[in-house]
């Protein structure tokens, strides 16, 4: 089919699968979509909660777009605020992270891509005593 409809709810919330309900949902619709070559993700970090891991991606540059509340990302080790309607590019290699504010923080994220392209981080990736 040329084109596909799908609302973001309805895609399996993989945080669930991995035992971060507390922290946040992210919804990866690709499959769903039946998107070849585009990447796609909504995630939504519950108030005052920083996401448990950065990543980074081999090849693919990202845009982050804030949909809404608002709160911060590390990047690189440097913290930036966000607010809704910010939107972000994130070059590949550049190793990122959010945290929502007091209202939580909703995000769309578009990219290539490219399997096997990200490199998750568990530790150090938020600079010290923030």
């Amino acid at each position: 089919m040329s084109y596909a409809i799908i609302n973001l709810q309805e895609v399996p919330d993989a945080a669930a699968g991995f035992g971060m309900s507390e922290i946040q949902e992210a919804r990866f619709p690709r499959k769903e979509l039946e998107a070849q070559d585009t990447g796609l993700a909504y995630h939504r970090i519950h108030p005052g909660r920083r996401q448990g891991f950065a990543h980074r991606h081999k090849q693919a540059e990202e845009v982050y777009v804030v949909v809404g509340g608002s709160g911060s990302v590390v990047l690189d080790g440097e913290i930036r605020p966000l607010a809704r309607l910010d939107a972000l590019r994130v070059a590949p290699l550049v190793l990122r992270a959010f945290e929502a504010g007091p209202e939580g923080m909703e995000l769309l994220v578009f990219g290539p891509h490219h399997e096997n392209d990200g490199e998750m981080v568990h530790e150090g990736f938020w600079p010290e005593g923030d």
